[in-house]
């Protein structure tokens, strides 16, 4: 049996650059930010967004979704609702230190801030890359191959090797095709202030999707934009070229609802 499996959170995080991290501003006063990372990766990708936001003044913390950061063994096992209670308990403990909290998180990560939007009471949210519909043909049929097959392999650059995991769980995709048709529903309960980003170059999700979720949105105060083709999935990194842009967008957007302006609704390009 694996030595992860009867653990409710954490078993060993091999790397310290895989774990959760907190920031503190010179200057404290800001609501705090809750970043939450995508699948098969770990809060390691949303530190150069946490450290950016905290030379903006904003108390961060980065939770790590159970199973990630560890081993694909342990996220094997894992169901999507252990996601939402460590992202909502760390919501809550940032909370109670700064009195407010914006929230933002890529990919999975967006689809996980969705399943608490509707109860949980963020001043905004970010939402990079969201969807609600991967691009593999087979990710719909997950509830039956997980049975017949444990993972999928795929090639990581060497750079990306301690970061992120070369074999993607089948069972965790099905999660998240759970979690998918867990929140669907629920959207247009949501009344978050809401800013979403997609991008033409993705190749992980269906980025029509994701516009689409964002229509379903009951958000009276949301703004959508999308990249073009030479930015892919992964928003939450520097080495893209609307890394800039977005921070602008992001850094904008938080200031707006710091000081409690209304936000027009945009149209998609």
């Amino acid at each position: 049996m694996n030595r992860c499996k009867k653990k409710i959170h954490s078993c060993d995080v091999p790397n310290i650059e895989n774990q959760e991290f907190r920031l503190q501003p010179d200057s404290p006063g800001k609501p705090g930010v809750l970043l939450v990372h995508g699948f098969t990766a770990s809060p390691w990708e949303m530190r150069p967004l946490g450290e950016i936001l905290r030379q903006a003044g904003y108390p961060v913390t980065a939770v790590r979704l159970p199973g990630h950061g560890t081993t694909p063994e342990d996220l094997c096992d894992r169901r999507f609702e252990e996601w939402v209670t460590a992202t909502r308990d760390a919501c809550e403990l940032l909370q109670q230190e700064t009195g407010s909290v914006h929230a933002i998180g890529i990919s999975t990560g967006a689809l996980v801030l969705l399943a608490l939007a509707a109860n949980q009471n963020f001043n905004s949210m970010v939402l990079l890359s969201p969807f609600l519909a991967m691009l593999h043909h087979l990710a719909p049929f997950t509830g039956i191959l997980r049975h017949f097959r444990k993972f999928q392999a795929r090639e990581l650059p060497a750079h990306l090797a301690e970061f992120y995991y070369d074999r993607r769980p089948v069972n965790g995709v099905y999660q998240i095709c759970r979690l998918i048709r867990h929140i669907r529903p629920v959207l247009p309960s949501v009344t978050v202030p809401t800013l979403a980003i997609n991008a033409l170059g993705d190749r992980t999700v269906k980025v029509a999707s994701g516009y689409d979720l964002f229509l379903r949105l009951g958000s009276e105060c949301k703004e959508y934009h999308l990249f073009g083709p030479q930015t892919g999935h992964g928003l939450a990194t520097p080495d893209h070229p609307s890394w800039h842009p977005m921070l602008e967008l992001i850094l904008r957007f938080l200031a707006s609802k710091d000081q409690a302006r209304p936000f027009p609704e945009q149209v998609a390009p």
